[in-house]
C-alpha cells in the first residue's frame, strides 16, 4: 500500500507587534519549517496588534493565545501535524 501524498499546506502565525512578539513568532516558524519541511508550501508571519498570537493552517485557527495561552512548541507541532500530516511521527514531541 502506498501513501497518497497530501498537498502542501500554508501556515500563518499572526503576532502582536505592540507586544514585541516577532522573535517568538519567528522561532516558532523555524520550528515548524524544520519539522514539516516537505509538508508546508508556505509559512507567513503576519503582524497584528492587541495581544494577538494565532497560528492558522489554511485559514483554520489551530492555536489562539487568548483562548489557550502561549503555546509550547510541542503542542503547536501536534496541532499542525494533525492537519497537514496525520500519520507523521514527531518523535519525542509525541510523548
Amino acid at each position: 500500500m502506498t501513501d497518497i501524498p497530501t498537498p502542501a499546506r500554508r501556515v500563518e502565525i499572526e503576532y502582536c507587534t505592540q507586544c514585541r512578539w516577532l522573535p517568538r513568532a519567528a522561532w516558532l516558524a523555524q520550528e515548524l519549517l524544520t519539522t514539516f519541511e516537505s509538508e508546508l508550501s508556505e509559512l507567513a508571519l503576519k503582524p497584528g496588534t492587541g495581544g494577538v498570537f494565532v497560528v492558522r493552517v489554511d485559514d483554520e485557527t489551530v492555536w489562539d493565545r487568548r483562548e489557550q495561552g502561549f503555546p509550547e512548541p510541542t503542542a503547536v507541532k501536534q496541532a499542525v501535524r494533525d492537519r497537514v500530516a496525520p500519520g507523521k511521527s514527531l518523535g519525542h514531541s509525541d510523548k
